[in-house]
């Protein structure tokens, strides 16, 4: 059973961190493109970051978490990673990370309708406040 798995999320005060992990079974993440999105209550799903499969790995970021998040992906726990720096209590959304079946894209996406995110977790709440 294909299945992505997100942890790491909690209730953190301004200025903190975290570090979201999205763990996958049933499939290796090494080929496929991985995404960061989150949603917030009231507002449409967002993408905030991608990282491209193994043999490409790049990567790619949403303006509003630019020099904050960083994407990364450690292919022996077939885990993608999310730092998180800085948190802002405009962070406050649950995330998800999901898989794009796009065989070998030249880059990755945050676009959903671009790519073919056909796997997704359950999501981590990410809370920020003091």
């Amino acid at each position: 059973q294909l299945q992505l798995v997100e942890s790491g999320g909690g209730l953190v005060q301004p200025g903190g961190s975290l570090r979201l992990s999205c763990t996958a079974s049933g499939f290796s993440t090494d080929g496929f493109a991985i995404g960061w999105f989150r949603q917030a209550p009231g507002k449409e799903r967002e993408g905030v970051s991608c990282i491209n499969y193994r043999g490409s790995s790049t990567t790619d970021y949403a303006d509003s978490v630019k020099g904050r998040f960083t994407i990364s992906r450690d292919n022996s726990e077939n885990t993608v990673f999310l730092q998180i720096h800085n948190l802002k209590p405009e962070d406050t959304a649950v995330y998800y990370c999901a898989a794009d079946w796009t065989p070998y894209p030249r880059i990755c996406t945050m676009d959903v309708a671009k790519g073919q995110y056909n796997y997704w977790g359950q999501g981590t709440q990410v809370t920020v406040s003091s």
